[in-house]
């Protein structure tokens, strides 16, 4: 079979399946529609494949076909999110509590983790929150702490997790840094008390800013420093 007469069957299963298909699932299914007298192998798949993100990457689809939780699947491009949110877009999270957000939150950084070290961050049980998340396939219970008195249960992120965040593993999850960073403009501070004390009775503009360690930096004017 010719890779132009396999994209549409690819293509087909993808939108027709409720999970992300992986690449290796996709083989078997076309294989076992006997499309052809001979077997399709994996590298012809993946070239099908390629070809049908790079058809639907095209601006005018509002939808395209990406590769979340280990899976290929279509998924509508975010600049549609409000509009489709209108059918069904926040019911998934919405129900969590701050807590449980919170809680899942550790986990998907801290993973695996176990529940006392949950409770050591956040400071206050977290059965409940932990139970709900169970409950929603949000998270997983992947092992045992074997170093550890009592061995206690390990949590981590699911694919059901993955899927609705739309990455592949924990590693594409945002930095802890790049989601706390904020720039930090420099504020043009004038005709107050504080700009007053530090320039006297001069008239030149003060520049606030911030480091990284948050120590404020007063910067006056670069010809009256000349």
């Amino acid at each position: 079979m010719e890779i132009n007469d396999l994209i549409p069957h690819i293509e087909a299963l993808i939108f027709a399946s409720e999970k992300p298909l992986t690449t290796l699932e996709i083989v078997e299914l076309v294989n076992d529609a006997d499309l052809s007298d001979e077997k399709i192998v994996l590298d012809k798949v993946e070239t099908a494949i390629d070809g049908i993100v790079e058809k639907y990457s095209a601006d005018f689809y509002p939808f395209e076909v990406k590769q979340i939780g280990g899976g290929w699947q279509f998924l509508t491009r975010k600049e549609y999110h409000k509009t489709v949110a209108q059918l069904n877009g926040e019911k998934f999270l919405k129900r969590l509590s701050a807590a449980s957000l919170e809680t899942l939150a550790i986990i998907a950084y801290k993973q695996p983790i176990t529940k006392g070290e949950i409770e050591s961050i956040r400071g206050v049980n977290c059965d409940y929150s932990v139970q709900k998340l169970l409950e929603k396939e949000l998270i997983i219970i992947s092992g045992r702490n074997e170093k550890q008195p009592g061995q206690p249960l390990l949590y981590s992120t699911s694919k059901n997790f993955m899927d609705y965040f739309g990455i592949n593993s924990a590693d594409e999850l945002p930095k802890i840094k790049e989601i706390a960073e904020e720039v930090v403009e420099p504020t043009s501070v004038q005709d107050t008390l504080f700009a007053q004390e530090h320039r006297g009775e001069d008239s030149t503009d003060v520049a606030l800013s911030v480091t990284e360690e948050g120590e404020l930096i007063i910067n006056k004017d670069d010809e009256e420093e000349a």
